[in-house]
């Protein structure tokens, strides 16, 4: 599962999904663009139901911007480690 935030956008969108080898490749590929990956299976299993492309339903707003909140944070952080150095 693949999320992308535009913040001129309504909400965020999913924008790849699947299971077993798909799911694997999407988290390669992923780590290979430096992305943030992180495993929530209840999160996953509702954000399924949601089709390829579209914006998550306002139900998942609270849990997707908690996820996007941690995401910020770890930016965060690793900016402020780079530039303490």
């Amino acid at each position: 599962m693949a999320l992308r935030y535009d913040s001129h956008e309504a909400a965020p969108r999913v924008v790849a999904k699947g299971y077993g080898d798909i799911a694997d490749a999407i988290i390669v590929r992923a780590r290979e663009h430096g992305l943030q990956v992180h495993a929530e299976p209840d999160l996953v299993r509702l954000l399924a139901q949601v089709d390829l492309d579209a914006h998550i339903p306002p139900s998942l707003y609270v849990a997707v911007a908690e996820l996007l909140a941690w995401v910020y944070e770890l930016e965060q952080a690793a900016l402020a480690n780079s530039t303490a150095g």
